[in-house]
């Protein structure tokens, strides 16, 4: 089903949960003087997309029993639940929870509130009923930096935003990392997506 709203398509969350996966990836990587954050960047696109796809029908996760929640982390995925259903579920009760603590939606909230909510979420200290708050919270915050790095074609990093903050140049990264370590001075390129490939356009030159 695709939901619209202003923002363009959506595949997998409806408006309200656009809503707060929107604001809740914008509190956790923010914009700054010099670069745009995770909201610009289109986050909220690649995580939807995720979840509508293969990821988010747990394609390659083992979901049978039995499940230890105390587990410890070397063990293993300890839920039954997809990561469709992580979100689904983690929104819904997440809502529910900020609703009764300060009386407003998390998308009302000031950003100090909002800091304060996704804390208490990440700690436990605002539990879930069915999902643990700190699988929702690691979940949301890991996604929200594959897709504020990932290549655009999969519908985050708009306009290679994370890229250009690191200076990675994308499709021709073999030796980044020797460069990252070697130069003097910062290592500035224009960097190249898969999709710049796909469409043709031009490959930018590397300066320092």
């Amino acid at each position: 089903m695709l939901f619209r709203s202003g923002r363009g398509v959506l595949f997998f969350f409806n408006d309200p949960e656009g809503d707060f996966i929107e604001a809740a990836v914008d509190r956790l990587i923010p914009a700054e003087p010099e670069w745009q954050g995770a909201r610009w960047a289109g986050v909220l696109h690649f995580i939807d997309r995720q979840l509508a796809g293969a990821f988010g029908a747990g394609a390659r996760m083992y979901l049978k029993g039995p499940w230890e929640p105390d587990a410890p982390p070397q063990q293993g995925y300890q839920l039954r639940h997809t990561p469709a259903e992580v979100y689904r579920i983690g929104i819904e009760e997440a809502r529910v929870k900020i609703r009764e603590r300060y009386g407003r939606e998390f998308v009302d909230l000031a950003t100090a509130e909002m800091d304060a909510a996704l804390t208490a979420l990440e700690t436990g200290e605002m539990a879930l009923p069915t999902i643990p708050s700190a699988v929702f919270f690691e979940t949301l915050l890991a996604n929200t930096v594959e897709g504020f790095f990932a290549d655009p074609a999969y519908g985050g990093n708009r306009d290679k935003v994370g890229w250009k903050m690191l200076g990675f140049p994308g499709v021709g990264a073999s030796n980044y990392g020797e460069l990252m370590y070697s130069l003097k001075e910062p290592y500035r390129v224009e960097p190249v997506s898969i999709l710049d490939i796909r469409e043709g356009r031009e490959i930018g030159r590397a300066h320092v």
